[in-house]
């Protein structure tokens, strides 16, 4: 009883770390992904060392089974969670709404504003880059502003100037300057 214990909260462990590994190395965080990599393979030959121990016990394989599968949901909500990389987002709008532009940006959002051509009227496109876990609040103002809007996001894999670029190296340059100072504190 006490390994089906085991190999269950291993699973609960070892799944959401492969999931993590899995994203890391999906976004091109190759040092991170390894070394997630090192915790995932001790938990697994960990686990299945119990199992493979003893084939004749079932409770072994229903924890390992029962452990891998709320793993996943666990895995999943971490993943939703931390929500690392960026997003795109693209909203088409009816007219220029210029309270929403507006709003977005006030929001801090980085909105570009183009009119495109629609099926049978123009229309007007906003497209947006921004950290995933801001993507709720974006689709939030959208959906106040213009209810009927259509919208879509998808993750850019890399992207280079820009808004959030700029944005980027901002936060850098104000990171390594306060670490720059609390060296010069602590001497």
């Amino acid at each position: 009883m006490l390994s089906a214990l085991a190999i269950f909260v291993v699973q609960l462990l070892y799944v959401p770390v492969v999931m993590m590994r899995t994203i890391l190395a999906v976004k091109g965080m190759k040092t991170y992904s390894a070394a997630v990599g090192i915790l995932e393979g001790f938990s697994y030959v960990f686990a299945l060392g119990l199992v493979f121990s003893d084939l004749t016990n079932y409770l072994n394989m229903i924890a390992f089974g029962f452990g891998f599968g709320i793993g996943v949901y666990l895995g999943g909500l971490l993943e939703e969670r931390l929500a690392i990389g960026y997003v795109t987002i693209e909203a088409n709008i009816p007219h220029k709404n210029t309270e929403l532009i507006y709003k977005l940006r006030e929001a801090g959002f980085s909105v570009s504003v183009s009119e495109v051509e629609g099926m049978n009227t123009p229309r007007f496109r906003l497209d947006c880059t921004a950290r995933r876990d801001r993507e709720k609040e974006f689709y939030k103002l959208i959906s106040h502003y213009e209810a009927q809007a259509f919208v879509a996001s998808y993750e850019p894999r890399n992207f280079k100037g820009g808004y959030i670029t700029k944005a980027m190296k901002k936060r850098s340059e104000i990171f390594f300057k306060k670490k720059k100072q609390e060296e010069k504190v602590e001497k």
